[in-house]
């Protein structure tokens, strides 16, 4: 099975690559560029949930409409079986302490909604859209399991959270999640239109609340993605979407 890795920048790509000793191949695609990694696919494609959702949406499309020798450009033929968004990310500690991993068991788009006067409705509640996705429960108990990542809700944001009454607000929104960041729900709503099950996996490099930035171990957070996706890629490549789509 071939999996679609996206990342939002090219340090956390990389981060991903190494754990497969580098790129085997680079594909061109517009406006980003596909690093081939035995059985992975890893792109960077960009910063927050639109540009995530339309790189992933345009490497599944590729990939679907390639056949037999793909034309320059294009991947190979054969289709993806799971799509993972994967970055660093905001952890709401001490839950998850900073340089830890999380895995997604709901990816919940946290600001996609309405401002009113009793406070912010979900797109949901509006009587549109949605406003999670769960992956496979089996596949993040396993990837859990193969990574010592803590599993639970990671909330996607389109700006990210800079004080502590945000921070508070969120977590009394969605009681229980672990971590935010900008593209997971993006990639997930790419990946449901093309009926590919979704995975989110985060090292965490921050505290969600007041930015910081002397506090932030952002090299601590890439070591533990590279690390994450060496113990993980047995789990994901060997994953059958058939057993627990629903959980």
């Amino acid at each position: 099975m071939r999996v679609l890795v996206v990342t939002a920048v090219p340090v956390e790509r990389d981060a991903v690559t190494r754990a497969f000793g580098g790129p085997e191949e680079r594909v061109a695609l517009p406006g980003a560029e596909l690093h081939r990694c035995g059985a992975f696919d890893v792109l960077a494609g960009g910063a927050g949930p639109a540009a995530a959702a339309a790189a992933t949406a345009f490497a599944l499309a590729s990939r679907a409409s390639a056949s037999g020798a793909p034309a320059s450009g294009a991947p190979a033929s054969a289709p993806y079986g799971l799509v993972v968004s994967a970055g660093i990310g905001g952890a709401f500690t001490p839950v998850t302490p900073l340089g830890s991993l999380i895995v997604a068991d709901g990816i919940v788009a946290a600001d996609l909604g309405a401002e009113t006067t009793d406070g912010f409705l979900p797109v949901t509640a509006l009587g549109f859209g949605r406003d999670r996705f769960t992956p496979p429960p089996a596949l993040v108990r396993a990837v859990a399991a193969a990574t010592g990542a803590a599993a639970g809700p990671v909330l996607t944001v389109s700006t990210v959270t800079g004080s502590a009454e945000r921070a508070g607000a969120l977590l009394a929104a969605h009681p229980g999640a672990l971590a935010e960041a900008m593209e997971g729900f993006g990639v997930a709503e790419a990946a449901a239109r093309a009926d590919v099950p979704v995975l989110e996996v985060r090292a965490v490099s921050n505290a969600v609340g007041p930015r910081d930035r002397d506090a932030w171990r952002i090299g601590d957070a890439l070591a533990a993605l590279t690390d994450a996706f060496g113990k993980a890629a047995p789990v994901l490549e060997g994953w059958n979407s058939h057993e627990d789509l629903e959980g």
